[in-house]
């Protein structure tokens, strides 16, 4: 009877551990602030929070506003995330956010509200106009493809940063 008992006990043992080891490969990493964007990166949570971290660093705000679902949004994800260069730039030399939704400053929104759309706040506060995409339609949009540009832009931010503030 005793034999029976230990081996009833280590097969629930075993079912127990392994139901565990299922469950726990269901559960999903929590949501970090990068949302894919880049994991190293330090991110801010909200544009308040970015527009003062800013000012008190002295470094340009970068804002890419995103959707999930949005396949545009997602394949600039990728080559953004996988970009070395962008990946040490962004750590290093700006406030960067990434938003789902839409801010109250409409400032962040000159041409309309389409994603994906990256903008350069500098740290006197001011939206640069002077920075942008390829489009004449959707100034400040960039797909896959213009990451040379939008890297270039990065340089650039940094770079107005160092020379007219």
């Amino acid at each position: 009877m005793l034999h029976s008992t230990l081996a009833l006990s280590l097969l629930m043992i075993a079912v127990t551990y392994n139901l565990a080891m299922a469950i726990d490969k269901e559960k999903r990493p929590p949501q970090t602030l990068s949302r894919g964007w880049g994991d190293d990166i330090t991110w801010v949570q909200t544009y308040e929070e970015g527009l003062y971290y800013a000012k008190q660093s002295n470094k340009p705000l970068m804002v890419i506003h995103h959707l999930e679902d949005c396949q545009y949004c997602q394949a600039l994800k990728k080559v953004f995330a996988e970009n070395e260069e962008v990946q040490e730039m962004a750590q290093d030399h700006f406030i960067m956010l990434n938003l789902m939704h839409e801010t109250t400053d409409k400032n962040l929104s000159p041409d309309g509200q389409y994603v994906p759309r990256v903008m350069f706040v500098d740290p006197t506060l001011t939206v640069r106009a002077d920075i942008t995409g390829r489009y004449s339609n959707r100034l400040y949009t960039y797909e896959p493809q213009d990451l040379p540009l939008l890297a270039e832009n990065m340089k650039k931010a940094i770079r107005l940063v160092q020379t007219e503030l």
